[in-house]
């Protein structure tokens, strides 16, 4: 019987033919009924009908027409051999049935025309011919066909079986599967399980042809999957359900499983990691709108068994890029992704998730080592792909992934994750070792793996940016390599030149300053101990930038001249690369203390006893005294770089080297004793006199007001108390002696007390012009700027045009606030106020008679506008003064304090303006509305007295008013808004990044707030923005985003109230001139001369006195000047 079976189907297979196959699903998908009805119901009666009709006008079609027989004969030779049951009462299995049948049929005729399939040899001489297509492909329209018969078998027999939970509910798919759940009558034979179990069955089935397979599996494997996952691993309940057809056999949940394992070891991982994490769902959600089902949560055993599955796409080969590619190709990675890539690239949740999912070792890993063992290669490989897009999804997952290692298991991180990647520089260190085995010419670093090495280095510590501990750690060996890498870099063209800077720069800015300092004694040559590539290996460009290391030929003992030539001229080289590199540190104040390290070690050199190198010949030595020899000459070495090194330092490095007083203490500090140590060992010079000087001069100005001291900056002040009695005993000079003793006096009492001594030495250090004079003319001044401080005080006008050092007021025990602006004592005029005057006035404003007070403070702003000195050293009180009256009610009072506060910050606004912002910002609890609208009154003042320099406090006074915008009052919001539009107008527009946060802000407003003078401050506010802008406005607010936003706001806005509508309609009125003039710019004419001989052209043009252009060429080749304005 079933060899005649056998028969029988083989027969057909010869004969039935693609087409009819494919024209019986049509007649299967035929429409019918009528689906306008809007009625459930009738849907559901419209569904049944139609596939009834048609299963019906299947039949018929087998019964009554001849050339249907061989199809109807494999079919029913499929169906004999089918094991799942094909009638029912249920319609819906019918027509599965029926479909999955007919797939089974096309399967089968497909593989039988492509076994018979024999292709002839390709003909040489038409190779352009395109080869034979094969019998069993499918057109576009077939494909279409079988994919809506796909469908239904999807919808109609997998679908409505899930176990709630277990996939994408079809009531959550589209409205026509919510009818389908409806319509499906589970109560009929054959069971659920069986139906599942069937049409999971046969849709593997097909799939067994590969095209068929590629339809099925690219848009059903979610479904056949969850199919699968609940057929082989759902848990049975412990009875035995009756009649017995309705369970599973233990055999068929077994081939299930098998068929699960199998399915995703056969599609493309990506596509199996993917729908796995469908499957897996995430947390509960709760959803508000009514038309939407909330869907049900996946249950534990499906939760558990999909993370087991991704665990092992994870540890198969290539599964971490599987992995990967599955979570963000979802979002547009690959070649193809476009913008969608980009955004993918630039979310770091995303990519966080997913390095916590690499990082973290499953359950089915034997142990963390072993994990990491098969994972790390592949996280490493990450970082070298070669498409753009794709690079930078992967390398940013693969640095976020290998920080997450470094942070949670930092040895095993180190062992598989660092050390591959460090391998190259660490290979060219252990060159160093192997001394005359190295051959000249051999190439010791690979110029592939090196260049490789610093790109993933700078990927994973510098775009990383996170300094971990294992990290700094791993990096400090290799350092000196990377430096003298990067000195040959700079010596060539290379793209590693500026990784290999961003990695020093980062690393020396990470690491603790006393590791730094130590790491940067390494590079300068000051500390042997540091790895460094060995003396016969030498860097050599590669080709595409690259760098490789070779082994050269190693100088000989008659050329002793060239090699201490070429290592003089490499340690130059390396200190002036170093002194670019510290340029670039002088913010973070790491160059301040290395350059203070380098004094200190200055000092030694000026210690250095020469005597001890005058010693015997050589011939006369023993082992012992030419150890001694050599540890003199390389300590003098030392000194010689060290002298080196500061010299660089010196040419390289800016004045700003200093960023906070404890380096300048310490900078004096160094200075004081060196000169101590010189005065010891009786080696004092005229560079060292002169550094003394300064270096005390300096800590005079820091006393004398220049600087902001406070209580902990004179704790650290105090450290110079027992240098500077040193100094005062031992130092010859008595200028010197006397000034060290004031300075210790002046610290000791915080700056309560300061002689005239320290003022002078703070005033002639700020003016002093002309550094390079002669030292005894320095000198000189020096003693006639001490000794005549009296004369000084009495003449202060004729002294200062010979002495300009003097010009300082007798009666201040301390510098006044005039200090850092040396020209304000100098320009002022010979009839200034008196003290009695500047009292009188202080207590009338504090009259109450209302016009004997805004007098008073009329005449104090008046005295500060004429930068009266008296005035001037009161600023704080007379702040005090205007602020206080700005509480007053009178409209006279209230104003003369406004424009007071106005001018005293013209005078000191990096003084005064962050206390008025502060003022402005705080709550109603602190200051009244009244108050608060006074201050802005002020800071609006401030702006337009300003001017251009307003720009310089642009980020305060912008972001002051965007909080202002929040304000609980609306009164203060609009304020905020017109000050805003305001400053917008004095900045020229000119906002840089916060132009965003400006716009969104006022869109918000206009949109949501509740007063209607709030929104039309808004809005009136954004038609200044576009009216300043103007054709810059495409530009500066992305033309595309936020213009397209204020367009459709203004729309909605122009419907409310009156009061709002007019900005509203100028706003638009502008919008649509911008947009105008940006899409139909005007026609412009202008006239272009073209000279073709141009030796020529500027031959005649040099002969020729006029202007126009007469240049003699070849009257067949350009026109003359005078009528070409239509043809040139």
């Amino acid at each position: 019987m079933a060899a005649a079976g056998k028969a029988v189907g083989s027969g057909a297979l010869e004969t039935c033919s693609l087409d009819q196959i494919l024209e019986a699903l049509k007649l299967l998908l035929s429409p019918g009924g009528s689906g306008s009805s809007s009625l459930q119901i009738t849907k559901h009666d419209v569904l049944l009908a139609t596939l009834k009709s048609n299963l019906s006008a299947l039949e018929d079609k087998f019964l009554k027409d001849p050339q249907w027989k061989k199809l109807k004969l494999l079919r029913d030779e499929i169906a004999r051999k089918a094991e799942w049951p094909q009638n029912s009462e249920d319609v819906t299995w019918n027509f599965t049935s029926q479909t999955l049948l007919l797939l089974l049929c096309l399967k089968e005729t497909m593989l039988c025309l492509a076994a018979d399939f024999n292709p002839g040899k390709p003909n040489p001489r038409t190779p352009e011919v395109a080869p034979a297509l094969s019998p069993d492909a499918l057109s576009v329209s077939q494909q279409k066909t079988v994919q809506s018969i796909l469908q239904f078998v999807v919808t109609l027999g997998v679908c409505p079986y899930l176990l709630p939970g277990v996939g994408v509910p079809l009531r959550c798919r589209t409205e026509f599967g919510a009818v389908v759940q409806d319509v499906v009558c589970l109560d009929a034979a054959p069971a659920a399980p069986r139906r599942l179990y069937a049409s999971c069955r046969g849709l593997l089935n097909v799939a067994q042809h590969a095209s068929l397979g590629s339809l099925i599996f690219c848009r059903h494997f979610g479904d056949i999957a969850a199919g699968l996952c609940q057929l082989g691993f759902c848990p049975t309940k412990r009875q035995a359900l009756t009649p017995a057809e309705e369970v599973l056999t233990e055999e068929e949940r077994t081939l299930s499983t098998e068929a699960l394992r199998d399915m995703l070891d056969q599609v493309y991982q990506p596509l199996a990691v993917r729908e796995l994490l469908i499957l897996q769902g995430g947390p509960p959600q709760s959803c508000t709108d009514a038309k939407t089902q909330v869907k049900c949560r996946a249950p534990a055993w499906l939760r558990r068994l999909c993370g087991q599955l991704l665990s092992e796409r994870l540890l198969r080969p290539n599964g971490v890029q599987a992995v990967v590619r599955g979570i963000l190709e979802g979002a547009g990675a690959g070649a193809a992704g476009g913008r969608d890539a980009e955004a993918t690239a630039a979310d770091w949740k995303k990519c966080d998730q997913i390095a916590k999912i690499l990082a973290s070792c499953p359950q089915q890993s034997l142990s963390p080592e072993s994990y990491y063992r098969d994972i790390c290669p592949q996280i490493l490989d990450l970082f070298h792909f070669q498409d753009k897009l794709t690079a930078r999804q992967f390398q940013r997952v693969a640095t976020t992934t290998f920080l997450t290692m470094s942070r949670e298991r930092p040895q095993l991180a180190a062992k598989y994750l660092l050390q591959p990647v460090l391998a190259p520089l660490h290979r060219c260190l252990n060159t160093a070792g192997k001394g005359a085995s190295l051959v000249v010419g051999t190439i010791c670093g690979d110029r592939g793996r090196l260049s490789r090495c610093i790109e993933d280095v700078f990927k994973v510590y510098v775009v990383g940016n996170e300094p971990l501990t294992v990290l700094l750690d791993s990096l400090l060996p290799v350092l000196g390599l990377l430096f003298l890498l990067y000195c040959f870099t700079k010596q060539s063209v290379s793209h590693i030149r500026s990784l290999c800077q961003e990695i020093l720069l980062w690393i020396l800015g990470k690491l603790e300053r006393k590791k730094a300092i130590a790491s940067l004694k390494g590079l300068a040559g000051l500390d042997k101990a540091v790895p460094s590539l060995h003396s016969l290996c030498q860097f050599r460009a590669a080709t595409h930038g690259g760098i490789m290391i070779t082994v050269k030929e190693a100088i000989s003992d008659e050329d002793e001249d060239e090699a201490l030539y070429q290592k003089v001229s490499s340690e130059q080289g390396q200190m002036e690369h170093l002194g670019d590199l510290l340029s670039h540190c002088q913010e973070c104040g790491l160059a301040g203390d290395f350059f203070i390290f380098c004094l200190k070690e200055l000092t030694h050199v000026a210690t250095e006893n020469e005597a001890e190198l005058k010693t015997k010949p050589f011939s006369n030595k023993s082992l012992l005294e030419l150890e001694q020899h050599q540890t003199l000459v390389e300590g003098q070495e030392r000194k010689l770089l060290v002298l080196q090194l500061m010299a660089v330092l010196c040419e390289r490095v800016s004045e700003q080297i200093f960023t906070n007083i404890t380096q300048v203490v310490d900078f004096v500090a160094a200075t004081l004793q060196r000169a101590c140590a010189s005065l010891a060992h009786q080696t004092e010079s005229t560079v060292e006199s002169q550094t003394l000087s300064m270096s005390m001069g300096l800590v005079a100005v820091m006393l004398g007001g220049a600087v902001q001291l406070k209580s902990s900056d004179f704790a650290v002040l105090k450290q110079l108390l027992p240098l500077l009695e040193k100094v005062s005993h031992t130092y010859p000079d008595p200028v010197i002696q006397e000034l060290a003793v004031d300075l210790r006096i002046t610290i000791s009492t915080h700056g309560a007390f300061a002689t005239e001594a320290v003022s002078m030495a703070a005033h002639s250090t700020l003016n002093k012009k002309d550094p390079e004079e002669k030292t005894e003319q320095q000198q000189q001044t020096s003693h006639e700027s001490y000794t005549d401080v009296a004369q000084s005080h009495v003449k202060q006008e004729q002294s200062h045009e010979k002495s300009p050092q003097t010009g300082l007021p007798s009666s201040a025990p301390f510098i006044p606030k005039g200090v850092s602006e040396p020209s304000t004592a100098a320009n002022q005029k010979p009839a200034s106020i008196t003290t009695e005057q500047l009292q009188e006035v202080l207590l009338s404003a504090y009259d109450p008679q209302i016009p004997t007070r805004a007098a008073a403070l009329r005449t104090l702003s008046h005295w500060i506008e004429q930068r009266e000195a008296k005035a001037l050293e009161m600023q704080e009180k007379l702040l005090k003064i205007f602020l206080e009256n700005l509480e007053h009610e009178d409209t006279f009072v209230y104003l003369s304090a406004i424009q007071g506060v106005a001018v005293l910050s013209d005078v000191y606004p990096e003084r005064i303006l962050p206390d008025l912002l502060a003022q402005y910002d705080g709550g109603k609890d602190k200051h009244t509305p009244e108050t608060r609208m006074k201050v802005g009154e002020v800071l609006m003042r401030i702006v337009r007295a300003l001017g251009d320099m307003v720009s310089k406090y642009r980020e305060p006074l912008i972001h002051t008013f965007l909080r202002g915008v929040r304000d609980s009052d609306s009164a203060h919001r609009a304020s905020s808004l017109a000050n805003l539009g305001e400053l917008c107008q004095r900045l020229d527009f000119l906002l840089g990044s916060v132009v965003h946060e400006v716009t969104a802000c006022l869109i918000a407003v206009a949109k949501t707030d509740r007063e209607v003078q709030v929104r039309r401050a808004a809005v009136h506010v954004v038609v200044l923005l576009l009216r300043g802008l103007s054709q810059k406005a495409t530009e500066v607010l992305h033309l595309f985003n936020l213009l397209n936003d204020l367009y459709l706001l203004h729309r909605g806005v122009c419907g409310g109230p009156i009061d709002v509508q007019a900005p509203c309609q100028l706003a638009l009125e502008e919008l649509d001139e911008i947009m105008r003039n940006f899409l139909f710019p005007p026609e412009s004419w202008r006239k272009i001369v073209v000279c073709l001989d141009v030796s020529q052209g500027l031959e005649e043009a040099g002969r020729t006195a006029a202007g126009h252009s007469s240049a003699q060429v070849p009257s067949s080749r350009c026109c003359p000047a005078a009528s070409c304005s239509s043809r040139c």
